[in-house]
């Protein structure tokens, strides 16, 4: 798919937080900049979530239940390894009843769950500033 302003970023993490069921995990990847928070922002719109959504950067998780599911959205960019989100009781929120998005997932593939979506986005100045790729792809077999 192609985002060539920041609505359309948005209006697809909507459509996605609409069709989100229990026990998604939704990994996304992308360079600082490219959209992962105003994608994330739209996806929570979709679950229901009213309240404001930002990056939980120095909580690395923040819970949000005021949606039609639980949605658990980590930013892990500023971890040093995947063995400090065991401090997030992270397990419980990947195979719990809701609904969990990880920006940064790259950082911390060896704990995502042997099924996930991944959401990549990237800029191509070439096409305009606002321009964005985001491809979306359905992860299985991973090892654990």
């Amino acid at each position: 798919m192609e985002s060539v302003r920041e609505e359309d970023t948005r209006e697809l993490g909507e459509k996605m937080g609409r069709l989100a069921e229990a026990g998604e995990v939704y990994a996304l990847v992308g360079d600082l900049g490219v959209g992962k928070t105003v994608f994330t922002q739209g996806f929570a719109r979709g679950l229901g979530v009213r309240e404001a959504v930002n990056s939980p950067t120095f909580t690395i998780l923040q819970v949000y239940e005021e949606g039609r599911l639980p949605f658990y959205h980590f930013d892990v960019y500023r971890i040093e390894d995947a063995e400090e989100m065991e401090e997030t009781g992270y397990e419980d929120c990947f195979y719990g009843e809701g609904v969990c998005l990880v920006e940064w997932a790259d950082l911390v593939r060896e704990i995502l769950p042997e099924r996930y979506t991944q959401i990549t986005i990237e800029k191509d100045p070439e096409k305009g500033f606002d321009y964005r790729k985001i491809t979306i792809e359905r992860r299985t077999g991973q090892k654990r």
